[in-house]
């Protein structure tokens, strides 16, 4: 595709769109190039600035923490050339020039307060030791280990391979006990004689610092929580917490170490195995330039300033489209207002709201318009409220036709029942069955009402029953099971009479004793579900429901049709009938009716 037809599908696109369409998209462009563009150029102002600062801020901090320890170190170096000064010291030397070891004792207590005084100016010195031929001193307080010479230790040997002081790294203090993890400082003891003669004395200074202390020390001034700090030498081992593991083989890399050049303070990026960036900060101590505190931090944390800088660029340039776009949209309702809100009111009016009104302040031609609409739903309106209520009136009417028009042959049989009775001159089943006929009378009224509680639809029952066992005398036994709560439960009236007919009139029609017909009604979930079966002859369901569904082809079951149709009337699709058979052979109907207990709780059919 090429560029002319490139333009000509976005001119085509372009003039497709509405105009508040154009209008939005226009804004909206201008307005996101504009905030990106300013927004980008910040973002790489305020990114070299950030990061220079946060160089600096790292080195600046591990230069003090450095400068920190390398005074504390210089200090008990000072505190060594205090103690050799003092005049116990001294006696000490002449002791071990001349070989005299009967002073011991004398000297071992002469020390006590100097031992004292150089501990109390440096509370990090763990303990202090001095190695002459004569013996070792120490301050009493300290529990010596005697089984580890000073003479035959490492430090000794490093001491004779340097051939002067040093200060060693983290280790187990093996001439005290305790098992205390220290930094030795170990110096050669010197006396004035010493001195002018430029000869060895034999005679060593140990001064053991605690591990933990010097940690504390640098660390105090160290808490940034995105920064890991490491105190190590010059080939990235421990100087102290030698044992620790953690990250060694970062710190130990040969391309890493290559980086900690000889000078005194320095930073650089470093990329670990896994492409991660990280910025490097280190500082030498004076006291020993083989040592050096060194800060690694990740570069992204580094830069999280200038990320948030980065999110917050981005924030402002969504506010500012989105306020665009709250322009754009408002300019266009501004000019178009009308239009959209009787655009809306069609909408709602699509979905059966015919409540919406159009309203508008303007005088133009499609507020005039938006009138006339109003004008046209105030005639559909009234228009449905006129067929609602003559279908209203139309259900109840065929509600009451259908009613009306059960098979009146009962009464006519019963009538014929109770006379034969009479001639015959059972006049007590006579006064029973017209007593029961009286009470069928009157419940099948109901004052009226075509909805009545299920307690006085099954007294209707029981009364129909009462007349049917005289007039079949030992055909059959009824049995009704009814949850005690639903009977308060409104149900259309004449039901459930015309099932239990139905079972006597067809089911035990070639019978003459053994019927058994039973009635239950019982919860199921929110419906009142009522079930009438017999063990009668059964039924063929498919015919009966053909039947239902087609009543002008068929003159069978129309007892059910009847219930069939008035139930579609009285609930629509919120009922269901099930016919059946049962396990015995006979037939089983089920009945699913909505739980109402008040008439205003009833809405009528849903369709």
């Amino acid at each position: 595709m090429n560029k002319l037809a490139i333009w000509s599908w976005l001119s085509r696109l372009f003039h497709s769109f509405s105009l508040k369409q154009r209008i939005w998209f226009t804004f909206v462009i201008l307005i996101t190039v504009g905030m990106v563009a300013t927004g980008s150029i910040a973002y790489l102002i305020a990114s070299k600035e950030i990061q220079r600062n946060a160089m600096q801020s790292s080195q600046d901090t591990v230069n003090q923490s450095a400068q920190i320890v390398n005074e504390r170190l210089k200090n008990i170096g000072t505190a060594v050339r205090a103690l050799m000064f003092s005049d116990a010291f001294k006696q000490l030397m002449k002791d071990v020039q001349n070989k005299d070891s009967t002073s011991y004792y004398k000297s071992l207590t002469a020390l006590q307060y100097v031992f004292n005084q150089v501990k109390f100016n440096d509370s990090m010195i763990e303990s202090i030791l001095i190695a002459t031929p004569i013996g070792d001193f120490y301050p009493t307080s300290s529990a010596r280990n005697i089984s580890n010479s000073f003479y035959e230790s490492d430090m000794f040997k490093q001491f004779k391979l340097l051939k002067r002081g040093f200060w060693s790294t983290g280790h187990v203090d093996p001439f005290f006990t305790g098992k205390q993890r220290v930094i030795s400082l170990v110096a050669e003891g010197v006396s004035e004689d010493s001195i002018m003669l430029n000869e060895p004395t034999n005679v060593y200074v140990v001064i053991n610092v605690k591990e933990d202390d010097l940690r504390e020390l640098f660390m105090d001034n160290l808490s940034d929580p995105n920064k890991h700090y490491y105190f190590v030498d010059s080939q990235g081992e421990d100087i102290n917490y030698a044992d620790r593991i953690q990250d060694k083989a970062f710190i130990q890399r040969p391309d890493f170490v290559h980086q900690l050049t000889n000078d005194s303070k320095g930073s650089f990026f470093f990329k670990d195995k896994d492409r991660n960036n990280y910025l490097v900060n280190y500082a030498r101590l004076d006291v020993k330039d083989d040592w050096m505190i060194v800060s690694v931090q990740a570069k992204d944390k580094l830069l999280a300033k200038l990320n948030g800088i980065k999110q917050a660029t981005t924030l402002v340039t969504i506010g500012f489209v989105l306020v665009s776009l709250f322009i754009t949209n408002n300019l266009t309702l501004l000019l178009l207002k009308p239009l959209f809100r009787l655009q809306k009111l069609m909408k709602r009016v699509e979905e059966n709201d015919l409540e919406v009104r159009f309203e508008s302040e303007y005088k133009d031609e499609v507020s005039q318009v938006g009138f006339r609409f109003n004008r046209m739903l105030d005639e559909i309106k009234q228009l449905i409220a006129d067929v609602t209520n003559r279908e209203r009136d139309k259900r109840k009417a065929e509600i009451k036709a259908l009613t009306a028009q059960m098979d009146p042959h009962f009464f006519y049989n019963t009538l014929n029942t109770i006379y034969c009775k009479s001639v015959l001159g059972e006049n007590e089943d006579v006064n029973e069955m017209i007593l029961a006929l009286s009470n069928m009378f009157q419940l099948s009224l109901s004052g009226g009402r075509d909805l009545i509680p299920l307690a006085d639809e099954l007294d209707h029952v029981r009364q129909y029953l009462a007349i049917q066992q005289r007039s079949y005398e030992n055909l059959f036994v009824f049995q009704m099971e009814v949850e005690p709560e639903l009977l308060a439960c409104l149900v259309p009236k004449i039901m459930i009479q015309p099932l239990i007919e139905n079972s006597i009139l067809h089911g035990f029609k070639d019978m003459t004793s053994g019927g058994e017909i039973q009635l239950r009604a019982r919860t199921e979930d929110e419906w009142l579900h009522i079930t009438v079966e017999d063990n009668g002859h059964g039924l063929v369901p498919e015919r009966l429901l053909q039947s239902m569904m087609h009543p002008m082809t068929s003159k069978h079951g129309y007892a059910l049709r009847n219930i069939y149709t008035r139930l579609q009337l009285y609930y629509g699709t919120e009922q269901r009938m099930e016919i059946g058979m049962n396990a015995f052979g006979g037939a089983q109907i089920d009945l699913w009716l909505p739980r109402y207990e008040k008439e205003e709780d009833f809405h009528g059919p849903t369709n």
